[in-house]
Order: C-alpha cells, then sequence, then structure tokens
C-alpha cells in the first residue's frame, strides 16, 4: 500500500518540509535561484526517485537470477533540449525534458549480463511512470472556517 507524501512549505521562502510515512526531509531552490539550499530541489528529488528505482530493480532481478551483482550505482542528470535536436523523439516542437542516466555495474559478470541489466534498467516501475501518460488530479481541500 502506499503511503501519503504530505509537502508543507517551510518558513523560509522556497523551503518545503516533506513528510513520508516516519521519514522526514527537505526540498529547497539552491541559493543562486534565491532559496536557502536546505535540501535537494524538486528535479533532483525526481532523479533521486529514478536512480533509486533503477538501482533496487537491478539488484531485485540479480537476485532472482542469481547473478554477482556487488553493486550499482546511478549518476543522473536532467536539462532541457530542442525537440528537434532528438531524431528518436515523437516531439517535433518546442523543447523536451531530457534525463541522462549512467548505470556503473559492479561484480563478476559476464557481457550478456551486463547488456540484460542495461535493458532491465529501463522497465523499473518509476522509469516506466515517466515515459508514460501521465494524469495527475489536482483539487483543493476546502478548509471549515475556524471558530471563534
Amino acid at each position: 500500500m502506499s503511503r501519503s507524501v504530505v509537502v508543507n512549505a517551510a518558513p523560509s521562502k522556497y523551503a518545503q518540509d516533506i513528510s513520508v510515512g516516519p521519514h522526514q526531509f527537505h526540498a529547497d531552490e539552491p541559493l543562486e535561484s534565491g532559496g536557502n539550499d536546505v535540501g535537494p530541489t524538486p528535479y533532483e528529488l525526481l532523479l533521486a526517485a529514478l536512480g533509486a528505482c533503477t538501482s533496487m530493480t537491478l539488484r531485485i532481478y540479480a537476485e532472482q537470477k542469481r547473478w554477482p551483482l556487488q553493486g550499482v550505482q546511478v549518476r543522473l542528470t536532467h536539462s532541457r533540449m530542442h525537440a528537434d535536436d532528438c531524431s528518436t523523439c515523437d516531439t517535433r516542437e518546442g523543447m523536451l525534458d531530457r534525463v541522462d542516466a549512467e548505470i556503473s555495474l559492479v561484480g563478476d559478470l559476464s557481457a550478456e549480463q551486463r547488456e540484460r541489466l542495461m535493458e532491465i534498467a529501463e522497465r523499473c516501475p518509476v522509469h516506466r511512470t515517466l515515459v508514460s501518460e501521465i494524469y495527475i488530479r489536482t483539487q483543493p481541500i476546502v478548509n471549515s472556517p475556524s471558530s471563534t
């Protein structure tokens, strides 16, 4: 069962307090963007989710296959690019978000195992969510007026 993520604006400028079950952390903008840099940016959190899911998926797959995967490092960056610079993209106009992921696999793996793990990396649930059509339903919560 999925836990709710609750985000509250913190007292300092752009900082956000985030709670997920018993876990608490922060998000913010860097100093050069007017924030206080008390946590990762929203895009950095998104990349962290993708990297964590990719690494976990590879570990689970390798364990099921009893492959000697000893470690995984996923390094990710986010940028924007012109759609016409992407020969494999469906979108032909405007700007696209681009995520570059570099995956390092540690262990005595064969070339075939490494190739298969790289294929599996693109099948992690977060990756699949990010490349699929997403419907986000946003609705206001109407607070009852406080009694005086």
